[in-house]
């Protein structure tokens, strides 16, 4: 399937019919010279999808791709950067283990050739609509009205302060069996945000249409409001796949914005926060197995006024909250100018607050070697571990374990220094 990007933009003029300029890159990859407009510079440098350098010919610039992967249309100028990881069943596997460990594997089976959005489309569609085959999960929803007739209960100090005792209409709060839940709605935000996607298949456009008039009864989102809260259940078992991926296209950034005379739309996902997603839940799943007690971003501080927050990826813990080993996982490393070594520095303040002698980084393999730093002046030891991404699921999967045995048999005895216990403990 040919590339094509998720929106079509517009400017302020009449649209006309010419071909949109395409530029195909790939994430972490090299870049390439195009030329641009003044705004589209500046719309492309505001995005963080990619970066523009102008070059010595005028007008001419090189377009880099960063760790962002995605689609925008700004004017006619198309971007797509794609991920490094070819196969999407394998980016599509990565993205199920973020925020919430429900939605595991992809049914439907993804062509290499298919791009990110169109493919997500793709299999929404069909979990979606294998979902709601037998109509509508229902639920109880709490509702506060006004009627003209008793329904539930009276709001009696509602009625008396802001009806001034009317006997009509009622203030009243009852519970109605509706289809308007948290499951619908994130199925109806998701179904909207994916007929938006330019490069649908027919049948693809067609099942997200009849999803569209199924829950034509459900709320629309609103913008910029927070997604809904579902819980897992076995009422809403068949809808569990689906709203996890839900999750995931909702997840990813989208915008509209005028630059200029252009209309900048896309969505973006970050490379960088799928991989933190995944080592926190599947390593912290592999140790919980373990029987360690563990949390993600557990919150704690460098200083003693805790002026300083610290939150590390993953770290598993013993009695009274005391951590008793430090993770935290790095798409690549970090290499802000100044301080070449971000990494080690901030695994070392970890283990120097938490008192540790051994701190863990995990990195995608190919961008940092796997080592051990033995911090000069202390007994700290930082190991250095690598995933291999382009692995397939089950292998990787063996390969979490196998860090998940590693660090778990390091020795638990740490430096002898204070502790600082953290301000929010995990939930």
């Amino acid at each position: 399937m040919s590339p094509i990007p998720l929106a079509q933009a517009t400017t302020s003029e009449t649209p006309t019919m010419t071909t949109p300029r395409q530029l195909l890159l790939t994430e972490g990859g090299t870049a390439q010279r195009t030329t641009l407009t003044a705004d589209e510079f500046q719309a492309i440098s505001g995005l963080g999808l990619a970066t523009a350098t102008p070059t010595l010919v005028s007008g001419v610039y090189e377009v880099a791709p960063g760790s962002k992967i995605g689609a925008v249309s700004v004017g006619d100028l198309q971007i797509l950067v794609r991920p490094k990881i070819t196969d999407l069943n394998r980016l599509i596997f990565l993205l199920g283990y973020t925020r919430r460990p429900v939605w595991r594997d992809d049914p439907v089976e993804l062509a290499r050739d298919d791009e990110l959005f169109p493919a997500l489309a793709e299999v929404f569609s069909r979990l979606a609509t294998r979902a709601t085959d037998v109509g509508l999960l229902q639920g109880y929803q709490t509702v506060t009205d006004t009627l003209p007739v008793l329904r539930g209960r009276v709001l009696a100090t509602e009625q008396m302060t802001r009806r001034f005792g009317l006997p009509v209409p009622l203030a009243v709060e009852y519970d109605d069996f509706t289809v308007d839940i948290a499951e619908n709605r994130l199925l109806l935000a998701a179904t909207l945000r994916l007929l938006g996607v330019a490069g649908l298949s027919l049948d693809a456009r067609r099942r997200l249409l009849r999803l569209r008039r199924l829950l034509s009864d459900v709320s629309a989102p609103v913008r910029g409001a927070p997604l809904d809260e579902w819980h897992a259940s076995r009422l809403n078992t068949r809808y569990h796949d689906a709203l996890r991926l839900a999750e995931i296209v909702l997840g990813a950034q989208s915008f509209e914005q005028r630059v200029g005379d252009l209309t900048v739309t896309g969505f973006m996902f970050d490379m960088w926060r799928i991989f933190e997603d995944f080592v926190g839940t599947a390593l912290g799943e592999e140790l919980g197995d373990r029987g360690h007690r563990t949390a993600t971003q557990f919150t704690s501080h460098l200083d003693v006024d805790r002026q300083v927050t610290m939150k590390p990826d993953l770290v598993w813990l013993g009695d009274g909250n005391r951590v008793l080993g430090v993770v935290d996982a790095k798409y690549k490393a970090e290499r802000p100018e100044g301080f070449p070594n971000a990494d080690l520095y901030q695994v070392l303040a970890y283990c120097t607050v938490f008192g540790l002698s051994e701190g863990h980084l995990v990195y995608a393999k190919g961008n940092e070697p796997t080592r051990t730093h033995i911090v000069r002046g202390s007994a700290v030891a930082i190991h250095c571990h690598t995933l291999d991404l382009a692995l397939p699921p089950a292998e990787l999967l063996i390969q979490i374990d196998q860090l998940a045995s590693t660090i778990s048999e390091q020795p638990v005895s740490g430096l002898s220094r204070a502790r600082v216990a953290p301000r929010t403990p995990p939930s």
